[in-house]
């Protein structure tokens, strides 16, 4: 059977706390010191994160207010294009209106110039058939003295002229 044993000095429970008392005050300073240390170190990488956040957020809104810059600008460069294509097309259906205007005028010019020209053929020809019909019907009107008076008239009025 067991029996328990509260003799201090033959439990060595003097020993026992001599020893662990040294043992923490020998290791209060030095795990305090590396606990302290990994303490400081895990501070200053929240402190660099903190910063790097800080500068992270700064640069997230600058970043932000360049691609709204970004995009304003990319707007007006598509509403003037938009307003340049509108102009490119209202120019060039201005200038297929003018050319076809042209084109109607010079058609009309040569519509007119083609019916002044068959106008004056007409003219001639019914000038020539009206003389070629006088003068197959002057022989057998006129006779030498008709003819005479028609000879001196002229002269006269060649005269004059």
């Amino acid at each position: 059977m067991m029996t328990l044993n509260f003799n201090p000095l033959e439990t060595n429970l003097v020993n026992l706390a001599i020893v662990i008392g040294v043992l923490v005050w020998f290791l209060r300073g030095f795990l305090g010191g590396i606990l302290d240390r990994r303490r400081q170190a895990i501070l200053q990488e929240l402190q660099d994160a903190e910063a790097r956040l800080k500068s992270a957020t700064k640069e997230l809104g600058k970043a932000q207010s360049d691609l709204a810059a970004a995009q304003q600008k990319a707007d007006k460069i598509r509403v003037d294009g938009e307003a340049r294509a509108a102009a490119i097309r209202s120019d060039g259906e201005q200038r297929t209106i003018a050319a076809m205007a042209a084109v109607k005028q010079g058609a009309a010019a040569d519509a007119d110039a083609e019916a002044a020209r068959i106008k004056d053929t007409l003219r001639r020809e019914a000038a020539l058939a009206a003389i070629d019909k006088v003068l197959s019907d002057l022989p057998s009107r006129l006779d030498n003295q008709a003819q005479a008076r028609l000879i001196d008239s002229t002269i006269t009025n060649l005269e004059n002229a």
